[in-house]
């Protein structure tokens, strides 16, 4: 037999797996630091002996890029069991969102695209959206938190300087057994006042260390997104 006759017969139907092929391409997760700050940061997302790791810092500094990286890494290496991805809604009064159309994950889609924009670069939509219904992945609105405890989950609170320090309290206490919990924020880029701003005060509080959690800054010298985004920062200085 030919090795075309055996091609044409193990793919009679002339139709390729898309999500087969694409898994193919899929890269490892790689936690590369372009950096010194962004070493340091690495190294406690993925240290065991922090619980809570806030970063704060420009945009385009990998602050929740990396974040993502490392969740990814542990779901896949079964250190936890799921990713829980959280944002303000900053923009939808009181973080309402019964009346935005479609499912949950639907309605938090302009506030976590950027989440799982780094999802898709390990996993075929298909995989995306098994894991987002059998909840692997979880989005869960701020407002939708409290009262909830999440055990053996990698949990990621973006963009929390549009938090009130009420909510990144209850944020915090969020996390149980087995879990790691992430900050991420810019504290430059807040639609709230700085006496209301739950990151600042967060930061603030965090001025004595505190066992199991770690306080990383990243600055203008780390982003790496695009060399110009520095210079914009500065022209908006």
């Amino acid at each position: 037999m030919s090795r075309n006759t055996h091609y044409k017969k193990k793919n009679k139907d002339n139709k390729v797996n898309f999500n087969e092929a694409v898994k193919a391409k899929l890269r490892e997760t790689r936690l590369i630091p372009k950096s010194v700050n962004q070493e340091k940061y690495i190294v406690s997302l993925l240290d065991c002996e922090l619980d809570i790791v806030i970063a704060y810092g420009p945009a385009g500094s990998g602050k929740t890029y990396l974040a993502m990286q490392a969740a990814i890494r542990c779901l896949r290496q079964g250190t936890c069991e799921r990713i829980v991805l959280t944002r303000p809604a900053v923009g939808v009064e009181d973080e309402k969102h019964g009346f935005l159309p479609g499912s949950l994950e639907e309605k938090m889609a302009p506030w976590t695209r950027p989440l799982l924009d780094v999802v898709r670069e390990y996993y075929t939509p298909f995989d995306i959206e098994k894991m987002l219904a059998n909840q692997t992945i979880e989005i869960s609105p701020l407002a939708f938190m409290r009262g909830r405890t999440f055990k053996n989950s990698w949990i990621i609170g973006d963009e929390m300087q549009n938090a009130t320090p009420s909510q990144m309290k209850m944020m915090l206490t969020r996390i149980g057994s087995g879990s790691k919990m992430v900050i991420t924020g810019d504290v430059e880029q807040t639609d709230k006042r700085r006496d209301e701003n739950g990151l600042i005060d967060l930061c603030y509080r965090l001025k004595d260390t505190v066992s199991g959690i770690k306080l990383c800054e990243l600055t203008k010298k780390d982003i790496q997104r695009h060399k110009i985004i520095e210079r914009i920062l500065k022209m908006y200085e």
